[in-house]
């Protein structure tokens, strides 16, 4: 059976999960549609998603249409977790991106968008919620353009507008599709404004497709089919689709276009295993290992390497991934998305291959955490039990790291955003029963440096009794735009390279070892020297730890505090109150409308934002963000 991966993506609320129950009905997958107000859908299975009635979890289904296997990707809207969308996108041949026809690009739209660029993954747009009041796929397209800076196809256009909303025109087939009670209608399409949207359509596409130019105004079906596919999958345009999901509208023409213009994926079933393991999920039946097979085949009892932490896991069994429900099967084979259970230690990101063949796929990047909470079990009984508990949590989610703050003796947990930490916290409550307190959230600082120095010299000797270690070095520490670089002067052999290579390895240790990270540095070893005896590699490196370390001391640093962008939407004579209250947070207004404000804002100043901004405006606003990087603090 032919395949296609594919995840969808949007900001929260477009109507994702909506849209994937509506998918899994229409294809048979389910025989009843689940809703998200009511707590019932498939893939928002957890019981906190059904409760918040947001996406939390990337969730994968499977579902066949025309022929084809549909394996699809749910992945979450709101920023907190966009860790779970970057893994899901890395395993992906294609994506739906769902636009809120009244919204249009919305914050966490455009960062998911610019994740798929990262990794190329094509894209196919459908533009939702035509039933409701201002909603415009003319405004949506422009804002595609404006914002994403892409080329729309629009491939269909909207029979009625609002309350009136009826269905569309598809502009390939010219065929009008409407659904009365519920069931697709097919009619041909003559008018003249159908047939003008057509003639837009083919001069899009034949301006950057040369065998569609060569029929420009009399363009076949196929022809145009063909090209716009091309397009696609070349990442040239995305073809825009339009409908209702919530109206089961426009579902079956969009599972048409994921056949048509999405790419199959690739992959020799004939060859050695190769799968990238994208998401860990720990159940009551046990821990269930997500996959995506890129070489070869994977059947139960097979016995894989895995190339990250360098150790073998046997395959118990291959599953059919549907939610939070399995089925078994024989084989899997490449291109398939899969759970593996029996796979004991494989974390996300890591490479699972043959044992004579071992390869190392790219990792899908994880995201720095940004706020940290204090955890500690409530009651004595629960404090041994709380490690296990935590290393289990971490261990399914990359995007959330432990560590021991080393002057309180507190265990921190850190993630992305003060809502992703509550619902590991809630999460680990639920699942491993132990009573737990957390303290109140912190932002994760970091320093930088504003004034270096030049030639710093440090030596490090050590004699203990039995071999020592001699280590000389001379460091320039300079300001930097960003990150950490380190270059060698060093010339005649006065610091071989391999001890190059150690005080760059050491200064690198040197970043993470004091109260907060260092970032923005350029340090340069000058000169230095050796000892015919007692210089090693671990000497070097040692000095290169220490050195930085006293050099840094001679810094001038500046503190740096995470910031995000903000945007409120709220009506109009509420503006003045939001602005004001954004000031008080040292919030920083880059632009404003009638109904909206975006300001930049230190992310612990957004704490308990969410209530203050209700409580302000009696409900009527609301907000999005997005991190932003780092500013003075």
């Amino acid at each position: 059976m032919r395949v296609r991966n594919l995840g969808i993506l949007a900001h929260v609320d477009a109507g994702k999960t909506t849209l994937t129950e509506r998918v899994l009905f229409t294809t048979g997958a389910t025989y009843k549609q689940g809703e998200v107000h009511d707590g019932t859908t498939v893939t928002d299975s957890d019981p906190q998603e059904r409760s918040r009635g947001i996406t939390i979890f990337a969730a994968a289904v499977s579902a066949d249409w025309n022929g084809h296997r549909l394996n699809l990707i749910d992945t979450p809207g709101h920023v907190d977790f966009s860790d779970e969308v970057e893994r899901s996108l890395r395993v992906l041949d294609g994506a739906v991106v769902v636009f809120d026809g009244v919204a249009g690009v919305e914050p966490q739209t455009e960062s998911v968008w610019r994740a798929a660029d990262r990794y190329g993954v094509p894209r196919i747009v459908f533009v939702n919620k035509l039933d409701r009041p201002g909603a415009s796929l003319d405004h949506v397209v422009a804002s595609i353009v404006d914002r994403l800076g892409a080329a729309p196809l629009v491939v269909q256009v909207p029979i009625g507008r609002e309350d009136g909303f009826a269905g569309v025109v598809d502009l390939v087939g010219m065929r009008r599709l409407t659904w009365p009670d519920g069931v697709l209608r097919s009619e041909p399409a003559d008018d003249a404004e159908a047939w003008a949207a057509r003639g837009a359509l083919e001069e899009a596409v034949a301006e950057r497709h040369a065998a569609a130019l060569e029929e420009l105004g009399d363009m076949s079906e196929t022809t145009l089919r063909a090209a716009i596919r091309d397009l696609t999958v070349a990442g040239d345009a995305v073809p825009v689709l339009c409908g209702s999901a919530y109206r089961d509208k426009g579902v079956e023409p969009l599972l048409d276009a994921v056949v048509d213009y999405l790419p199959a994926p690739g992959g020799d079933p004939g060859a050695p295993p190769a799968a990238l393991v994208f998401k860990v999920h720990t159940a009551r039946a046990g821990r269930v290992t997500y996959a995506r097979i890129y070489d070869g085949t994977i059947r139960k009892g097979d016995v894989l390497w895995d190339a990250t932490a360098r150790r073998t896991e046997r395959v118990a069994r291959v599953l059919r991934l549907h939610a939070d429900r399995h089925t078994d099967l024989d084989v899997a084979v490449a291109g398939d998305i899969v759970g593996l259970a029996g796979v004991k230690a494989a974390r996300a990101g890591a490479t699972l291959s043959g044992r004579d063949h071992p390869v190392l796929l790219e990792a899908p990047r994880t995201a720095e955490p940004l706020v940290s909470v204090a955890v500690e079990a409530a009651n004595r009984a629960d404090a041994q039990r709380l490690p296990i508990a935590l290393a289990a949590l971490v261990d399914e989610d990359p995007s959330l790291t432990l560590r021991t703050d080393p002057q309180t003796g507190q265990t921190l947990l850190s993630g992305l955003g003060e809502l992703h930490l509550e619902v590991a916290v809630e999460g680990l409550r639920r699942t491993s029963g132990l009573s737990v307190r957390t303290g109140r959230p912190r932002v994760a600082h970091r320093e930088t440096v504003v004034r270096g120095v030049t030639d710093f010299v440090f030596r490090h000797v050590k004699q203990d009794g039995g071999a020592g270690q001699f280590a000389h070095v001379v460091l320039t520490v300079a300001p930097a735009a960003d990150g950490f670089s380190f270059g060698s002067t060093v010339t005649g052999g006065r610091v071989p390279a391999e001890y190059v290579r150690a005080v760059e390895a050491g200064c690198r240790d040197a970043l993470v070892l004091g109260e907060h990270p260092v970032t923005g540095l350029a340090v340069t070893l000058t000169d230095g020297a050796t000892h015919v005896k007692d210089s090693s590699e671990t000497a070097f490196r040692t000095a290169g730890r220490l050195g930085l370390r006293a050099a840094l001391a001679a810094c001038e640093l500046a503190l740096l505090e995470p910031v995000a962008e903000v945007t409120v939407t709220a009506p109009g004579d509420a503006i003045g109150g939001v602005l004001g209250d954004l000031a008080a947070r040292r919030g920083q207004v880059t632009g404003t409308t009638e109904r909206t404000v975006t300001a930049v804002v230190p992310l612990a100043a957004l704490f308990g934002y969410a209530t203050a901004l209700r409580s302000r405006t009696s409900g009527r606003a609301t907000f999005t963000s997005r991190p932003a990087g780092y500013r003075p603090a």
